[in-house]
Protein backbone atom coordinates (compact mmCIF):
# COMPACT_ATOMS: atom_id res chain seq x y z
CA UNK A 1 0.00 0.00 0.00
CA UNK A 2 2.90 2.33 0.72
CA UNK A 3 4.36 1.54 -2.70
CA UNK A 4 1.02 2.41 -4.30
CA UNK A 5 0.96 5.77 -2.55
CA UNK A 6 4.55 6.67 -3.47
CA UNK A 7 4.96 5.24 -6.96
CA UNK A 8 3.47 6.70 -10.12
CA UNK A 9 3.27 3.31 -11.88
CA UNK A 10 0.37 1.89 -9.88
CA UNK A 11 -0.53 -0.93 -12.28
CA UNK A 12 2.61 -2.93 -11.46
CA UNK A 13 2.07 -2.60 -7.71
CA UNK A 14 -1.62 -3.44 -8.03
CA UNK A 15 -0.67 -6.68 -9.80
CA UNK A 16 1.82 -7.52 -7.03
CA UNK A 17 -0.79 -6.70 -4.38
CA UNK A 18 -3.36 -8.90 -6.13
CA UNK A 19 -1.00 -11.91 -6.16
CA UNK A 20 -0.01 -11.41 -2.52
CA UNK A 21 -3.66 -11.14 -1.46
CA UNK A 22 -4.63 -14.30 -3.34
CA UNK A 23 -1.78 -16.16 -1.65
CA UNK A 24 -3.07 -14.78 1.67
CA UNK A 25 -6.66 -15.89 0.92
CA UNK A 26 -5.60 -19.40 -0.12
CA UNK A 27 -3.32 -19.79 2.90
CA UNK A 28 -5.97 -18.56 5.32
CA UNK A 29 -8.58 -20.80 3.67
CA UNK A 30 -6.31 -23.83 4.13
CA UNK A 31 -5.71 -22.88 7.77
CA UNK A 32 -9.45 -22.55 8.36
CA UNK A 33 -10.05 -25.93 6.72
CA UNK A 34 -7.43 -27.51 8.97
CA UNK A 35 -8.98 -25.87 12.04
CA UNK A 36 -12.40 -27.18 11.02
CA UNK A 37 -10.98 -30.69 10.66
CA UNK A 38 -9.39 -30.42 14.11
CA UNK A 39 -12.66 -29.14 15.61
CA UNK A 40 -14.67 -32.00 14.09
CA UNK A 41 -12.15 -34.63 15.20
CA UNK A 42 -12.21 -33.18 18.73
CA UNK A 43 -16.00 -33.19 18.69
CA UNK A 44 -16.26 -36.81 17.53
CA UNK A 45 -13.59 -38.17 19.86
CA UNK A 46 -15.02 -36.20 22.83
CA UNK A 47 -11.95 -36.06 25.00
CA UNK A 48 -12.31 -35.14 28.66
CA UNK A 49 -9.85 -32.24 28.35
CA UNK A 50 -12.19 -30.22 26.08
CA UNK A 51 -15.57 -29.14 27.38
CA UNK A 52 -18.64 -27.87 25.53
CA UNK A 53 -17.92 -24.20 26.13
CA UNK A 54 -14.47 -24.53 24.57
CA UNK A 55 -15.92 -26.31 21.54
CA UNK A 56 -18.63 -23.65 21.16
CA UNK A 57 -16.12 -20.80 21.48
CA UNK A 58 -13.82 -22.47 18.95
CA UNK A 59 -16.64 -22.99 16.47
CA UNK A 60 -17.80 -19.37 16.79
CA UNK A 61 -14.23 -18.13 16.25
CA UNK A 62 -13.91 -20.38 13.19
CA UNK A 63 -17.23 -19.17 11.79
CA UNK A 64 -16.28 -15.50 12.32
CA UNK A 65 -12.91 -16.07 10.64
CA UNK A 66 -14.72 -17.66 7.71
CA UNK A 67 -17.08 -14.68 7.39
CA UNK A 68 -14.17 -12.22 7.50
CA UNK A 69 -12.16 -14.22 4.97
CA UNK A 70 -15.01 -14.35 2.47
CA UNK A 71 -16.01 -10.71 2.97
CA UNK A 72 -12.43 -9.67 2.17
CA UNK A 73 -12.35 -11.99 -0.83
CA UNK A 74 -15.68 -10.66 -2.13
CA UNK A 75 -14.54 -7.07 -1.57
CA UNK A 76 -11.26 -7.67 -3.41
CA UNK A 77 -12.75 -9.52 -6.41
CA UNK A 78 -16.00 -7.69 -7.18
CA UNK A 79 -15.60 -5.27 -10.10
CA UNK A 80 -11.82 -5.62 -10.11
CA UNK A 81 -11.29 -4.58 -6.50
CA UNK A 82 -11.58 -1.32 -4.60
CA UNK A 83 -9.11 0.56 -6.82
CA UNK A 84 -11.05 -0.29 -9.98
CA UNK A 85 -14.39 0.53 -8.32
CA UNK A 86 -13.03 3.93 -7.36
CA UNK A 87 -11.45 4.81 -10.71
CA UNK A 88 -13.87 3.01 -13.05
CA UNK A 89 -17.35 3.12 -11.48
CA UNK A 90 -18.99 1.61 -14.56
CA UNK A 91 -17.29 -1.80 -14.31
CA UNK A 92 -19.53 -4.85 -14.47
CA UNK A 93 -20.59 -6.11 -11.04
CA UNK A 94 -20.28 -9.66 -9.78
CA UNK A 95 -23.01 -9.05 -7.19
CA UNK A 96 -25.91 -6.63 -7.38
CA UNK A 97 -26.93 -5.16 -4.03
CA UNK A 98 -30.45 -3.82 -3.43
CA UNK A 99 -29.32 -0.23 -2.87
CA UNK A 100 -27.63 -0.17 -6.28
CA UNK A 101 -30.98 -0.48 -8.00
CA UNK A 102 -32.38 2.51 -6.08
CA UNK A 103 -31.99 5.48 -8.42
CA UNK A 104 -32.85 8.00 -5.70
CA UNK A 105 -29.86 7.01 -3.52
CA UNK A 106 -26.99 9.52 -3.68
CA UNK A 107 -24.20 6.92 -3.49
CA UNK A 108 -24.88 3.50 -4.95
CA UNK A 109 -21.39 2.00 -4.83
CA UNK A 110 -21.02 -0.97 -2.47
CA UNK A 111 -18.71 -0.62 0.51
CA UNK A 112 -16.91 -3.22 2.61
CA UNK A 113 -19.94 -3.40 4.92
CA UNK A 114 -22.04 -4.63 1.98
CA UNK A 115 -19.57 -7.45 1.33
CA UNK A 116 -19.44 -8.24 5.05
CA UNK A 117 -23.23 -8.50 5.00
CA UNK A 118 -23.07 -10.77 1.93
CA UNK A 119 -20.51 -13.06 3.59
CA UNK A 120 -22.47 -13.12 6.86
CA UNK A 121 -25.74 -14.13 5.22
CA UNK A 122 -24.05 -16.60 2.91
CA UNK A 123 -22.42 -18.31 5.90
CA UNK A 124 -25.58 -18.14 8.04
CA UNK A 125 -28.65 -18.72 5.90
CA UNK A 126 -29.68 -21.77 3.93
CA UNK A 127 -31.31 -19.45 1.41
CA UNK A 128 -30.00 -16.91 -1.09
CA UNK A 129 -29.08 -13.48 0.20
CA UNK A 130 -30.51 -10.25 -1.14
CA UNK A 131 -27.26 -9.59 -3.04
CA UNK A 132 -27.64 -11.55 -6.23
CA UNK A 133 -24.72 -12.98 -8.20
CA UNK A 134 -24.67 -11.74 -11.77
CA UNK A 135 -23.84 -13.88 -14.77
CA UNK A 136 -22.39 -11.86 -17.63
CA UNK A 137 -23.65 -12.68 -21.11
CA UNK A 138 -20.96 -13.52 -23.62
CA UNK A 139 -20.88 -11.85 -26.98
CA UNK A 140 -21.72 -14.55 -29.54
Amino acid sequence: MVALALDLDKRRWLDIERVVLWIFFVTLGCILGDELKYLLVTLVRSSASVNGVQLLASSVALWLSNVLLFSLAYWRTDRGGPEARLNQPQTKPDWVFPHEEDTSAPCRNPTFVDYLFLAYWTATAFSPTDALPVRHARNC
